[in-house]
């Protein structure tokens, strides 16, 4: 009895990451973390290759992310997650000028360092009342609602081939006809089934169904063609994952 007790008390904890190259950053997250019997951390990451990879594996609810990282970057890590991101997200940085975007990406907070327990304290229990309000997981959109002057068009998510990023707002194709929605490229992406869509570049996410081939262009880079003759650039950034995603093992 007492280990099926100690188990539903770890299960209802809050689980928590970090990630930022420098040590001192993560051991002071950390020791601030340590204090609240409400949250256990589950792993902390020096660089944002390594986070990715952890952030798979161990699913936290939040997580403490830093902007600044060599190679892959915070914001690098959240577009790479697709709509595998943690229910809370805060930034945490040394640079004000990313709050913006930080938050365009769906973060929930932006701690400027150096920050003191107080600020932190107001960050987690923000962390605290989103995660509270438990949600079961959410069905793939399977349509999707595009106001226009003077009328509404449903379009059906599965007749989507592609979508493509213009600033704030996601722009949908479908066969001959395209329609501007009113949201964020990851916004759109976290609700989306991974096993339909998938993202291929920054600015784009392609209908897996809708592929006809992998084209090497004359730069060296990798298209991914349509059924239609679209070609779409394939980002070194999201190669790995499309090529999984395509049943590919690999490509030269």
């Amino acid at each position: 009895m007492p280990s099926s007790r100690s188990s539903e008390d770890r299960s209802a904890k809050i689980r928590a990451m970090v990630v930022d190259d420098e040590p001192l950053a993560r051991s002071n997250l950390k020791v601030l973390l340590h204090k609240d019997s409400e949250i256990e951390l589950v792993g902390e990451c020096g660089s944002g290759a390594e986070a990715l990879v952890a952030i798979r594996e161990k699913t936290p609810d939040l997580l403490f992310l830093d902007v600044q990282m060599p190679e892959c970057d915070g914001f690098d890590v959240l577009e790479m997650l697709g709509g595998n991101l943690p229910r809370a997200v805060v930034f945490v940085t040394a640079y004000d000028q990313f709050a913006l975007r930080a938050f365009e990406a769906g973060a929930l907070d932006y701690l400027l360092k150096p920050f003191d327990d107080a600020r932190f304290d107001r960050a987690l229990d923000r962390a605290k009342e989103k995660l509270a309000h438990r949600m079961p997981p959410a069905r793939p959109l399977d349509r999707l609602v595009i106001k226009e002057t003077g009328q509404v068009t449903f379009v059906k998510v599965s007749e989507i081939d592609w979508i493509e990023a213009a600033d704030y707002y996601t722009c949908l194709h479908v066969g001959t006809k395209t329609h501007l929605l009113r949201r964020s490229m990851s916004e759109l992406e976290q609700e989306l089934d991974p096993a339909v869509f998938c993202r291929i570049h920054r600015s784009s996410i392609v209908n897996i169904a809708r592929v006809h081939a992998l084209k090497l262009n004359s730069e060296g880079e990798y298209e991914v063609v349509l059924n239609h003759g679209i070609s779409l650039r394939l980002s070194r950034r999201y190669r790995k994952q499309a090529q999984l995603r395509l049943g590919v093992s690999d490509v030269v």
